[in-house]
């Protein structure tokens, strides 16, 4: 039995294509990785909140998914939309890195202690408008580009800091470039961060059974109530929203944040549930959010 990965073609992409591979190969699989250039990577010169675009970063893949082309794409479940095509499914979710935000400053300063003023590198509308909130005397820079090229700039004195997702650091190998974490209290993290997405076609049972080991139920239903959250406020790249799921024991925990671009408004909201109702959480939580008075945040952008 051979499997095809598509996958884009970043670093960090083919970390995590690479991650699935050799699970599989484990297992006795011949599997092989094809490379496939999205929409958002042949756009590096627009800001992602302004792309208009759903789905930049894995359109090409699920396309070649689709038609048969690949058997499985592997994607960072935070670029997935909760909008899923039609014949595709969410076939496993591994264990997930850590969900946190890290701030890598080139001096070694931490965050209160970044003067006024200094340039803090994100590209992510969800960190900016909690920076925002967090420091309003920060001057935020908009950032793109694969890890190795933002810490390039970042080296080069294109900015002070960066805010970047703690998964992809460690993934590549970073950790000792992390100055400080945030705390998921104090940034809340984007739905679905740290955890990728195996996604196959509806029905193909041969790839199913393949990937069905790879699933860590814990942060599948975590994700799951992220994502049902996500859904239920109908939000996108372009509007401020964060989530944050935890799974102990037989319950999950869920945090959801609603923010203005510039930070001035900030709503938050949480609830806990059972493993077995994501999605029931997920819901109860944006609700709470709409009763807070989300809908005019979500409605102002």
């Amino acid at each position: 039995m051979k499997i095809i990965i598509g996958s884009r073609g970043s670093q960090l992409a083919l970390w995590q294509s690479n991650w699935v591979k050799d699970r599989l190969a484990d297992a006795g699989l011949e599997v092989e990785i094809k490379v496939i250039k999205t929409t958002g990577d042949k756009l590096q010169d627009v800001p992602l909140a302004q792309s208009g675009t759903k789905g930049l970063f894995i359109k090409e893949i699920e396309e070649a998914l689709a038609d048969g082309t690949v058997d499985v794409a592997v994607h960072s479940m935070k670029d997935l939309p909760t909008d899923q095509p039609a014949g595709l499914v969410i076939a496993a979710v591994p264990e997930r890195e850590d969900a946190r935000d890290v701030l890598i400053s080139n001096n070694g300063q931490r965050f209160v202690d970044l003067p006024a003023g200094a340039r803090v590198g994100t590209s992510s509308v969800r960190r900016q408008a909690q920076l925002r909130s967090l420091r309003g005397d920060l001057n935020l820079v908009p950032l793109r580009g694969n890890l190795d090229t933002r810490l390039k700039k970042l080296d080069r004195g294109d900015c002070d800091a960066l805010v970047l997702a703690a998964a992809g650091v460690h993934r590549l190998g970073f950790q000792a470039r992390i100055t400080e974490y945030f705390s998921p209290d104090a940034m809340c993290p984007a739905v679905g961060q740290g955890a990728l997405a195996i996604e196959i076609r509806q029905g193909d049972e041969r790839t199913e059974r393949a990937v069905r080991p790879l699933d860590h139920v814990p942060t599948h239903q975590a994700v799951r109530a992220e994502r049902a959250l996500l859904r239920h406020l109908g939000g996108g790249c372009q509007v401020p929203i964060a989530a944050h799921a935890v799974a102990t024991g037989g319950q999950l925990n869920l945090v959801g944040l609603v923010a203005s671009l510039d930070g001035s408004l900030v709503k938050r909201a949480a609830a806990a549930g059972t493993i077995e109702d994501p999605e029931g959480l997920g819901v109860r939580v944006a609700t709470h959010l709409l009763q807070q008075g989300a809908r005019a945040i979500l409605e102002s952008k």
